[in-house]
């Protein structure tokens, strides 16, 4: 299979939640999903109450589809701001392992694997991958346009009722919206990839505390 790196001229589907997302045909992703008690409601409302308050304060309007657009356009110095005050702040709330953190155990982050393994070749090209206890960080190729949110969406389904059949518990297991980006570079891929491997050393875990694997190079 064959994927590209991000295209500022090619067509860009961009879908608005909480968080943005862009999506183009054939493309390297890194995509973050967490359980639904990874980040207490009440951080998540004042990170995301920060985030618009800046971008309004550089001339964005963070209810347009494509802000994220108007982010990459500003200087270098402020885009780096956004990044450590939002993107960065976002992984590392997450490292900071708050609510259950069940997937510390090896027979369900397994689950997790198995079924990103499932259908890789097919539908998807498995780059790197890590399952820590209350996140998974995935980088891969996606086939197509439009296809890495429904993706991410039955990887969540499928996962949450398995492992909510095992805990006998019921109802919402994974948050509903996945944090995105779009590969840009052969550069960013390796930065990317470097980012998962290192991720558990980072939140000081141990071996039998999360799932990590790359593709050898």
């Amino acid at each position: 299979m064959e994927f590209r790196f991000f295209d500022p001229g090619a067509m860009t589907e961009v879908t608005q939640g909480s968080l943005p997302h862009w999506e183009q045909a054939d493309a390297f992703y890194f995509i973050t999903w967490r359980t639904a008690d990874s980040i207490p409601a009440e951080v998540f409302e004042k990170w995301h109450e920060e985030r618009c308050a800046w971008l309004k304060d550089h001339g964005i309007d963070p209810t347009l589809e494509d802000w994220q657009r108007e982010v990459e356009m500003l200087p270098e110095s402020d885009h780096r701001e956004f990044y450590q005050l939002f993107t960065a702040k976002w992984h590392g709330m997450l490292d900071e392992c708050h609510g259950e953190c069940v997937l510390r155990r090896p027979e369900l982050s397994g689950i997790v694997e198995e079924n990103l393994r499932h259908l890789d070749g097919e539908k998807y090209q498995l780059e790197a991958f890590v399952i820590m206890p209350n996140h998974v960080h995935v980088l891969a190729g996606i086939r197509g346009r439009g296809e890495m949110q429904s993706l991410c969406r039955n990887w969540k389904r499928y996962t949450g009722g398995r492992i909510n059949a095992l805990l006998g518990k019921s109802g919402q297991f994974w948050q509903w919206e996945s944090f995105d980006h779009v590969v840009r570079s052969p550069a960013s891929l390796e930065k990317f990839r470097e980012y998962i491997l290192k991720n558990p050393v980072k939140a000081r875990l141990r071996e039998v505390e999360y799932r990590a694997w790359a593709k050898p190079h």
